[in-house]
């Protein structure tokens, strides 16, 4: 993963996503060692990392303790962003956005972003720190692919409301737009729960977009990944998040900012989409987090 890493740089990535939960605060240790070997300057990446999945959610306290613990592990005085993982139906608005302002004042915080939630739930969030003078967002990592498009109807417009860039997660859907088939002989496709849950339901219809993104890659002789990710830098997204395994899957990345979609193509990839069912933002008292198995 070092070569991973290296090659990113060398390819003029620099933001890098990471989170205190992820494996359980591993991801943020080896981050910071890998950008420390490589002898990267601290000035020249951007790094993210979240918080709420954790004792105490987005309470002042919780907050403090955690952006504490995630410095400690990436072995850094502060993170470029500071997100929150999800919505906080425990804490009040208020608290967290005052708590995520005096991060920023104490130089340990430089922005702050979210990321899933529904669009009412931004917009007061925003609207809370606009009022009081305090930090507000100026990024949000949401659920959104050429197969999963429901922040097209209130949260992204919210967001562009608020000039906040969108950095989308499973922007290729967990593989789904990377391949005509729906499973593979991955130990992923084979394994992940979260996949399921996401995506397996509408599978058929789904299969029906994913068909035409393979016939307009093979039009444009491009991969798949690479006219997935160039749709959604077609639909305006700052920075889509994505997780690469080897150099290749970088490289087809930065290959996407090459295309041009057409209007035709973009009508052409999109007209097949049906509505889907809300995955990603969570409703008060549901399910937060399906683990790992």
């Amino acid at each position: 993963m070092q070569e991973c890493n290296k090659k990113a740089i060398e390819l003029g990535i620099n933001y890098f996503d990471t989170a205190n939960i992820y494996t359980n605060g591993d991801s943020e240790e080896y981050l910071g060692k890998v950008l420390r070997e490589l002898n990267i300057k601290r000035d020249e990446v951007v790094i993210e990392t979240k918080v709420f999945f954790n004792e105490g959610k987005l309470s002042r306290k919780a907050i403090f303790a955690e952006i504490d613990k995630s410095l400690k592990r990436l072995n850094m005085d502060y993170v470029d962003i500071y997100m929150i993982h999800r919505f906080d139906y425990d804490h009040s608005m208020e608290e967290t956005m005052h708590a995520l302002h005096e991060l920023v004042g104490m130089g340990k915080v430089r922005a702050i972003g979210a990321s899933a939630m529904y669009a009412y739930q931004f917009h007061n969030l925003q609207e809370i720190a606009i009022r009081n003078n305090l930090t507000p967002f100026t990024v949000m990592q949401n659920h959104y692919n050429l197969i999963y498009r429901e922040d097209e109807r209130d949260l992204i417009p919210t967001c562009r409301q608020f000039n906040t860039a969108i950095a989308p997660y499973s922007p290729l859907a967990s593989g789904h737009l990377a391949r005509r088939d729906w499973d593979s002989s991955s130990q992923r496709s084979r394994e992940d729960k979260v996949m399921r849950v996401k995506y397996d339901e509408f599978k058929e219809a789904d299969l029906k977009v994913i068909s035409r993104l393979a016939k307009v890659a093979e039009k444009l002789n491009y991969s798949m990944a690479e006219v997935a990710l160039a749709w959604l830098f077609s639909k305006g997204v700052e920075s889509p998040v994505f997780g690469a395994i080897n150099t290749e899957h970088l490289q087809s990345a930065v290959k996407s900012l090459e295309i041009k979609l057409s209007d035709e193509d973009v009508q052409y990839l999109e007209e097949l989409y049906m509505p889907h069912k809300v995955v990603g933002a969570i409703l008060k008292g549901g399910p937060e987090r399906i683990e790992r198995k």
